[in-house]
């Protein structure tokens, strides 16, 4: 390497079992080695062989080579060979609000999707890590006298050790004490806050999870939480304003005084035992006590690969049941066999078959992170949707009667039917977003108006009595409650129990979900942002079905505009984050969607930067 050029070409040599890093270089001067020293994690792993699936069909691959299991990647760092010791390496110049998903950060962590950059590097979240650490610091009001304690996890994405390490970074160098729980769940993450049991040195002050949700492979990014839940998007956008001064301001020293400081104060912790052990206890406590309550009931699980194979050997073993039959339950970070997704059509066709092959009496499904979850019962019928919500609410109902379910808003007129008509509850559908309907619920409850229950069609679900926590496996957990109590009180039937709980549900024949995407770079939009095309858009369609008498606003509207009409309805809303306007619509037939559609299509046709062409397709299918 000419001494001149000032780049260095790393090879980092990547395992499926463990990570290490073979640098091939040459350094000219005990300054450029200073340089590079503390930037040699710089690198995520590119990942192996053959993708398995992403979230775009038509996304361009690139071909890897696959050595044994093991491959290579070749990065160009730039760095300042001529700088003192304390000069830092190139640092790619990062946008960090771009990375914010709401009360998450998500951003690319792996090489391997053409078009999409890695802008998740270990630099970055370490910096987001010390962003995370004034934050609490500031919040918890702590004093140098105490030593704040925070707990990170990550669930099976390939990138997850080397951004578990760089957070930990990021936290030790600002003095905070770090505990690594390894693969664990999200709900877990948010429960260490609170469980009492210095042995397993909780409470922390605070958590990190690492992931994704259902996310593609080379995705990842991180939830917060304290003892109070999970982050807000206001203190998101705080904790990364902090991460990006602190990414400005790194040296050299700093970065190696992190690795050092790391290195001496990492604890490691199983805290997934003391997870799986309550939520066993809680099965067991609502059977009066039975050590093995589910004995003899045969329960699969697939965990998609993801974080949740823990369930059947942690939580449904100990309690009796048989878990022959469950599916990919050891993480891999490629996730091969399907996404996990409770709300993916294939997902939840591999979880069915599992049942009805195995003649299992219930199957459970997760997501990545276990935040979200789905059920099967042994006729193969799907627990998902606006199904789970309905057996929820028949749940929670029966425990607290009257109570307030808060949905999102993309739930069926019919299940308003059923939770007010049927169970005796009031359905309060808000909006999209399993943070904003959690708040809702806890509001709720601040004014008055007693709320149990805060659940999506997307399988985030969360119950008062959980601190409400979105969590999938504790949602399981109440339904096995109550095969569990319907046995103890020799009741039988298996999971036809949890059937009958949601006989008389009204469902459409017809539902879809459109997506009209907004052309940010089109004229039409006149340099504004696509939220406020967006919501001119939605303003026309508004006072367009003001003069159609076949057509009815909902009375009650928290999110874009809801209309009923022709026996169903539909709702064109603004996305939470990118510049689409969903458009859900269900009917009792094929036809009365088309007439739905139509009343959309002739509001929204001459908006020029709306494209309409989902739309289109499905009024001229046959």
């Amino acid at each position: 390497m000419a001494a001149t050029s000032g780049k260095i070409v790393q090879n980092v040599f990547v395992s499926q079992s463990h990570c290490y890093y073979q640098q091939s270089r040459q350094f000219n001067s005990h300054s450029e080695r200073a340089c590079f020293a503390p930037y040699m994690r710089n690198s995520l792993p590119s990942p192996p062989g053959k993708l398995p699936w992403t979230s775009n069909t038509s996304m361009q691959l690139r071909n890897f080579s696959k050595p044994n299991n093991d491959f290579i990647i070749r990065r160009n760092i730039q760095c300042n060979a001529s700088a003192s010791a304390t000069a830092v390496p190139y640092l790619n110049k990062t946008d960090f609000l771009r990375l914010q998903n709401g009360s998450d950060i998500r951003g690319v962590a792996v090489d391997g999707v053409e078009g999409e950059p890695v802008n998740l590097t270990e630099p970055v979240a370490e910096a987001i890590a010390a962003g995370f650490a004034a934050w609490l610091l500031e919040k918890k009001k702590a004093d140098a006298s105490q030593n704040l304690r925070v707990s990170i996890g990550h669930d099976s994405r390939i990138s997850a050790k080397l951004l578990q390490n760089a957070i930990s970074r990021g936290l030790a160098g600002a003095g905070l004490e770090v505990v690594q729980y390894g693969l664990a769940s999200t709900p877990a993450m948010f429960n260490s806050t609170l469980t009492k049991n210095e042995a397993f040195l909780c409470p922390v002050d605070g958590s990190i999870m690492i992931t994704a949700s259902h996310l593609p492979f080379n995705r990842n990014g991180f939830k917060f939480f304290t003892n109070a839940g999970g982050l807000g998007k206001t203190d998101i956008k705080d904790i990364l304003e902090r991460a990006a001064d602190i990414y400005n301001q790194f040296t050299a020293e700093s970065l190696a005084n992190s690795e050092r400081k790391a290195s001496s104060s990492i604890k490691k912790v199983d805290y997934m035992n003391v997870y799986t052990s309550d939520l066993v206890k809680a099965v067991r406590k609502a059977a009066g006590g039975l050590e093995k309550p589910l004995d003899g009931f045969h329960i699969v699980v697939d965990a998609g690969n993801g974080a949740g194979g823990f369930f059947a050997e942690k939580v449904l073993e100990p309690l009796g049941a048989i878990t022959s039959g469950s599916q990919f339950l050891e993480p891999d970070g490629l996730f091969p066999n399907h996404i996990p997704n409770p709300e993916d059509k294939t997902a939840m066709k591999a979880i069915t078959k599992a049942v009805l092959e195995n003649k299992a009496d219930l199957g459970i499904i997760f997501d990545t992170d276990v935040d979200r979850s789905a059920a099967v019962d042994f006729s193969g019928r799907e627990f998902n949707r606006n199904r789970l919500i309905a057996l929820m609410a028949a749940i929670v109902l029966e425990e607290h009667p009257g109570t307030t379910i808060v949905t999102d808003s993309v739930t069926s007129d019919g299940l308003t039917t059923f939770i007010e008509n049927k169970l005796g509850g009031k359905h309060h559908r808000f909006k999209r977003g399993y943070k904003n309907v959690i708040d809702e619920a806890i509001r709720l409850n601040s004014v008055g108006e007693e709320s149990h229950l805060a659940i999506e069609t997307s399988g985030h679900g969360a119950l008062k009595e959980n601190h409400w926590l979105d969590d999938g496996a504790y949602l399981m957990v109440k339904i096995l409650n109550k095969l569990a109590s319907a046995r103890a009180s020799g009741i039988h039937g298996g999971s036809k129990i949890l059937t009958e709980l949601i006989e008389g549900l009204q469902e459409p024949a017809f539902s879809i979900e459109l997506r009209l995407k907004i052309n940010q770079n089109h004229p039409d939009l006149k340099g504004g942002s696509f939220r406020e095309y967006g919501e001119t858009v939605l303003k026309q369609l508004e006072k367009s079905i003001g003069s159609d008498p076949n057509l009815r606003k909902a009375p009650v509207n928290y999110e874009g505009v809801r209309v009923s009409g022709y026996g169903g309805w539909f709702l064109l809303r603004l996305s939470l984050h990118d510049p689409v306007l969903p458009l859900n619509i269900e009917a009792p037939s094929n036809d009365d969607a088309v007439k739905l559609g139509l009343a959309v299509l002739a509001a929204v046709k001459d908006f020029a930067g709306l494209d309409i062409s989902a739309l289109d397709k499905f009024l001229k299918s046959p």
